[in-house]
């Protein structure tokens, strides 16, 4: 039997979730424009800003590793349906507040939470929108069609002022979550990333606007002030939040020019996840852990750190879950049997599956 190659594995994982036609050189494909975004098992009308933001990263991979057009337009789709679905009211009859029709991101992106109230409830979350905010910045360089980076730098300033406050101290302070409406604080504490992915995206939404543009430059400076006073004493113990932190910080952290306090953060998570492998983290029962948080930690890695080692280790994380049986496979495993059967987790789970295997278009200098 052939054994599924990794590409394999990745198309197989997305298309698990979003059931699109696989374009084919040696038999018709169906036109990529009829596909409509099916819902997916978890989110608000199946739709949930954090999961398909991945999708809409991993669509554009999909484009750049197999060159066929339509899975640029399977991302635009993708684009579409979150925008008319989480960029309105749970009722689907209007826009966010503060949204137009010539201004659709206006009011921000809702989470997609599936309860509307409630500590779990909906709302809007800062680190959900800078990744759709920076999933519209990548599609805008793949497709070529500046648009796309336009909405971002629009949904960027609906919905700083709702996240940062003290805005004129020497350090702003940032919140949580906040409503659907963007008008009540939900959750008042400060993320741990949320002000590294701020000034990061911000950056790189700003540099692809133009050069000299300084259209988000008084954000920008808002998120520098918080991040000189965080980064020297980063430390995690969280799979994710150590994953993501390798993801953001490598724009800045890598390569030959290097900005001290990405450098910083990424050797930092690069300490923190070696010590998880020494401790044995990733060798405990597959029921006391998160398959989709480890994912996460994999994707960082690939995109931060050289070496056959740390690769290596990534492809521990994969094929750990890949033996569990927890993510579908070319080679016939259905999936989900090393989930309990919580359907809720599967697209979260699976997209950043694709992303662990092939980080693609969230690593710098891939598009």
């Amino acid at each position: 039997m052939t054994t599924p190659t990794t590409l394999d594995k990745f198309t197989t994982a997305l298309h698990h979730i979003y059931r699109f036609p696989i374009p084919s050189t040696s038999a018709p494909t169906t036109d990529p424009t009829t596909w409509n975004p099916p819902p997916a098992s978890a989110g608000h009308r199946g739709r949930y800003l954090w999961t398909d933001a991945f999708g809409l990263l991993n669509f554009l991979t999909l484009y750049r590793e197999t060159s066929s057009p339509a899975y640029l337009t399977y991302a635009r789709s993708l684009v579409s349906a979150v925008h008319g679905t989480l960029g309105r009211t749970r009722d689907g009859r209007s826009l966010l507040p503060e949204a137009t029709a010539a201004n659709p991101l206006g009011g921000g992106l809702r989470i997609g939470k599936e309860a509307e109230g409630g500590s779990d409830g909906d709302g809007q979350y800062h680190h959900y929108l800078t990744l759709w905010m920076f999933g519209l910045n990548r599609l805008s360089i793949a497709a070529r069609e500046k648009g796309w980076n336009d909405q971002a730098i629009a949904l960027a300033k609906a919905i700083h002022p709702a996240f940062v406050y003290e805005r004129n101290s020497a350090r702003p302070r940032m919140v949580w979550k906040m409503s659907m409406d963007l008008k009540r604080v939900l959750v008042g504490s400060e993320g741990n990333l949320d002000p590294v992915d701020g000034y990061v995206v911000f950056r790189l939404l700003q540099e692809t606007d133009g050069a000299g543009s300084q259209v988000l430059a008084t954000e920008i400076a808002e998120y520098e002030r918080i991040v000189r006073t965080k980064w020297r004493g980063y430390s995690s113990s969280d799979p994710l939040d150590l994953g993501m932190t390798l993801w953001t910080a490598h724009w800045y952290g890598v390569g030959e020019e290097r900005e001290e306090w990405a450098e910083a953060l990424v050797k930092a998570a690069e300490r923190d996840v070696g010590e998880l492998f020494e401790e044995g983290y990733f060798e405990r029962p597959v029921r006391r852990r998160l398959a989709f948080r480890e994912f996460g930690t994999a994707m960082g890695m690939r995109c931060a750190m050289e070496g056959e080692e740390w690769d290596g280790k990534a492809e521990r994380i994969t094929r750990a879950w890949e033996k569990a049986g927890v993510v579908p496979t070319p080679d016939g495993n259905s999936g989900a049997a090393g989930m309990n059967a919580e359907d809720d987790l599967l697209p979260i789970t699976l997209v950043m599956y694709a992303a662990a295997l092939i980080p693609g278009a969230f690593r710098k200098g891939y598009l």
